[in-house]
């Protein structure tokens, strides 16, 4: 046995023990950094290790500071766990190593991207014909698509970004919901475009159409007036990260057309709703926007990371994201690159094929109810804790709810983390602190919650 293989035979073992002690172990990390480094050693050794050694070390050392993420019971944040077939596939990405750039150098990472971009557009309602992009995560995939809507709307204005930079251009008219995602910010940031002009929004965080329609028929910030002065680009929300709430998409798209705007709709865990017919009506009228981000690695459960910035016009993501270089090997039907900000990345579209192709249409709408039913179950487990009050309309996989004041929900969070039996993150949510459950592993199941909720009432009791 080479040294490789017996690397490899090491990490699998490590990772086979890993993933069996899931349904067992406490979900929080159980030590510090500290301890880790320690574990790992700060010092760099002058003298080489074998690979299996070093791997051994790895996973040993680092074991007990790794939270349980792909826990049926970790509910904090909107992280999915991995899908088995994701999770091998995954293993021969690391092991195939392609720079999955261009058709002609990875034609087998090409047509991986090809068909399950194909297969998303479906489930997913988008039109056929959109360019789909294989990011980091949603960051990225706003960003990307956001990078497209900037560019095209100036250039109808009659500016060319790409050329002369935002200096001296038309000012960029970017409107989005008050409890749109953080990443929406830092997208803009990234893209030279500032804060977003905020629309009020309901409890719920839905965009009210009227309002968003009067908004823009309003002179916003740096132009004149009248209905759609200069380039505009309104930002919708499909799953609010506190009450899993959708805009209203058919109402909010039209307003925004007659506003002449770009149309982006941030999706990162609810676009997945339309793979659902029983949840499909959450996103109706939303395939009528100019582009979508979304996440992979959350409600499909593919390896960490994956985002997916969908675009329908290709050349509009194209022109915003293709690079030129002499030495490149570039198709004339396009490649991989030209969709995408990063040059160099992994092949992220084979773990989407594999999960999809895994799961079939139906297992993904299996999948989507599933983690709703949870939600559910949570929220009506919830509801009869003395003392607590589920805050949202439970629509999709997102439970808030708080255990009378603010400093008692905090009380219950802190000891549940301590338990550890699950782990639930706290938020702050119309200046109320809250319990934040988000529902978003494959692998929950009826027990897990029960389990879960069991907790919650001892955590609740104990305040």
């Amino acid at each position: 046995m080479d040294e490789r293989e017996a690397a490899l035979r090491q990490a699998h073992g490590h990772a086979v023990r890993w993933l069996a002690s899931l349904s067992d172990r406490p979900v929080p990390a159980r030590a510090p950094v500290d301890e880790i480094v320690r574990a790992l050693g700060a010092e760099l050794p002058d003298a080489p290790s074998t690979p299996a050694d070093v791997v051994d070390l790895l996973a040993t050392a680092c074991e007990p500071g790794l939270t349980a993420f792909p826990s049926g019971r970790f509910y904090g944040f909107v992280i999915g766990g991995t899908e088995p077939a994701a999770l091998a596939a995954d293993w021969l990405v690391s092991a195939w190593d392609q720079n999955c750039v261009m058709r002609a150098v990875s034609p087998a990472y090409t047509a991986a991207e090809e068909i399950a971009g194909a297969w998303l557009l479906d489930l997913l309602g988008l039109p056929p014909d959109s360019a789909v992009g294989f990011t980091t995560g949603a960051t990225m995939a706003n960003f990307t698509c956001l990078a497209a809507a900037r560019d095209t709307v100036l250039r109808r204005s009659g500016w060319n970004v790409a050329r002369d930079g935002l200096v001296g251009g038309p000012p960029v008219r970017v409107v989005a919901g008050r409890d749109r995602h953080m990443s929406i910010d830092l997208a803009l940031r990234y893209l030279g475009l500032g804060r977003p002009e905020l629309v009020e929004a309901d409890v719920q965080g839905r965009i009210d159409p009227g309002t968003l329609r009067r908004t823009l028929a309003a002179p916003g910030p740096s132009t004149g007036p009248g209905l759609g002065t200069g380039p505009t680009i309104v930002i919708l929300q499909a799953g609010d990260i506190h009450s899993g709430a959708f805009d209203p998409f058919a109402e909010t798209v039209r307003a925004a057309r007659e506003a002449d705007a770009w149309v982006h709709v941030d999706g990162a865990f609810g676009l997945w709703a339309a793979a659902s017919p029983d949840r499909a009506h959450l996103t109706d009228g939303c395939a009528g926007a100019d582009s979508w981000a979304t996440d992979a690695h959350k409600t499909l459960n593919v390896p960490y990371d994956c985002g997916l910035a969908i675009v329908r016009d290709p050349a509009a993501l194209r022109s915003a994201m293709g690079e030129r270089g002499d030495y490149l090997i570039q198709h004339e039907h396009g490649d991989p690159v030209d969709k995408v900000p990063e040059l160099s990345r992994r092949g992220r579209a084979f773990t989407v094929w594999a999960a999809l192709r895994s799961l079939g249409r139906q297992g993904v709408a299996d999948l989507v109810d599933r983690l709703c039913r949870h939600a559910s179950a949570f929220a009506a487990g919830i509801s009869a804790i003395e003392g607590a009050t589920v805050l949202n309309d439970v629509v999709f996989t997102q439970v808030c709810a708080e255990f009378g004041d603010d400093e008692r929900t905090d009380r219950v969070l802190a000891r549940l983390l301590d338990e550890g039996a699950a782990w639930i993150s706290g938020s702050t949510w119309h200046g109320r602190r809250v319990m934040r459950i988000s529902v978003s592993n494959w692998s929950t199941t009826d027990e897990d919650v029960t389990h879960t909720l069991d907790a919650i009432r001892r955590a609740s009791d104990g305040t």
